[in-house]
């Protein structure tokens, strides 16, 4: 779900607003449309290095929250639309929020014995130093994306918002370790800017310190645009 890094210009603006709507009225729904120069997940181009269109909606309830976001992809094998459904809870201890959750990752017109399909568990927290968060999160599948065998994906990440203005800066660095094929170690960096409360822009450096996948997981600047309402 690439398309996480645009929220965060939105998140300063928006975030507030949302979570007093939430006690108020119960249950409530965003929804999230847009698009990226490139759609990279974890390094690696999920669309061929071409431009992608997605969408959204997301519902939460108190500390729980669940979802459903879809993305056209290109594998080379006809495989031609992501859908990722996933639900978790954010419960907080002091400082740190943490988010507990499960992620299904689900791909239309795949060949037949491809496996593609997948599930992971996570488990992130992240707590506030002064006006930056930091977070670390770990995720888990017992069968990987084309049947893999089980797999680990683990990262760090920093966002910090300029003060008085509508950008933010923010960045990962991340390992994906897999049961069958290699594991490699990935890396992004960007800047948000939040063109008003409902819309943001994104350019986003990524890399990996693996070459095994060619052109897909080469180095790349990636450029996106997300409206939330």
């Amino acid at each position: 779900m690439a398309a996480i890094y645009l929220g965060i210009a939105l998140s300063v603006t928006v975030g507030a607003v949302r979570a007093s709507a939430e006690e108020a009225a119960g249950p409530s729904f965003a929804f999230n449309i847009g698009a990226n120069t490139d759609y990279v997940f974890r390094g690696i181009s999920q669309t061929d290095e071409d431009p992608s269109v997605f969408g959204g909606v997301d519902a939460t309830l108190g500390l729980g929250y669940a979802g459903v976001w879809v993305s056209n992809v290109d594998f080379g094998n006809g495989t031609d639309v992501e859908f990722d459904l996933y639900a978790g809870v954010k419960p907080s201890v002091g400082p740190v929020t943490f988010d507990l959750g499960v992620i299904y990752y689900g791909y239309t017109d795949q060949p037949s014995g491809s496996n593609e399909d997948y599930w992971e568990g996570k488990v992130a927290a992240s707590v506030p130093a002064g006006p930056a968060t930091l977070g670390a999160a770990v995720y888990y599948s017992p069968e990987f994306f084309g049947k893999t065998g089980d797999a680990w994906y683990y990262e760090v990440n920093a966002a910090l918002p300029i003060p008085n203005t509508k950008f933010s800066v923010s960045g990962a660095l991340g390992h994906q370790a897999v049961d069958i094929g290699p594991g490699y170690t990935t890396w992004n960096a960007g800047v948000g800017y939040a063109l008003t409360d409902h819309i943001g822009l994104d350019v986003r450096y990524w890399d990996t310190a693996k070459d095994k996948f060619g052109d897909i997981s080469s180095s790349r600047v990636v450029g996106g645009l997300k409206v939330v309402f």
